[in-house]
């Protein structure tokens, strides 16, 4: 439960801004939201790795890249539809692509710098 506590944490937190009519990214420039999903989901992706390596006990660090991909996929998609009720949000293809992007960026990173 250790290592899931953080990933949870950190899920309540995204839904949370989500939640927040009229949000904008506290950094103004060209596609400095899409910067922001991308990292967002880069330590969404690096927490979700980390839990499912240690509590999962998945040996091989790609397979468990690809899992920690599919759960960024499944988070990033349920955040863009739950913005769409959301007043003053919107369910955004560009944002969810951007989440996936940070999630496989950080996945990426993983396998590139893990040991077996």
């Amino acid at each position: 439960m250790g290592f899931w506590l953080p990933v949870l944490v950190y899920v309540t937190a995204i839904f949370t801004l989500s939640s927040q009519p009229q949000l904008r990214p506290p950094l103004q420039f060209t596609f400095s939201d899409k910067v922001i999903h991308i990292g967002e989901y880069l330590v969404l992706g690096l927490l979700l790795v980390r839990a499912m390596r240690a509590s999962l006990r998945v040996s091989r660090p790609l397979f468990a890249a690809m899992i920690a991909i599919g759960f960024v996929v499944l988070v990033g998609a349920a955040d863009e539809y739950y913005q769409s009720f959301v007043p003053g949000r919107t369910c955004d293809f560009f944002d969810f692509a951007a989440d996936v992007a940070g999630g496989a960026l950080a996945q990426w990173v993983y396998v590139r710098f893990v040991r077996s």
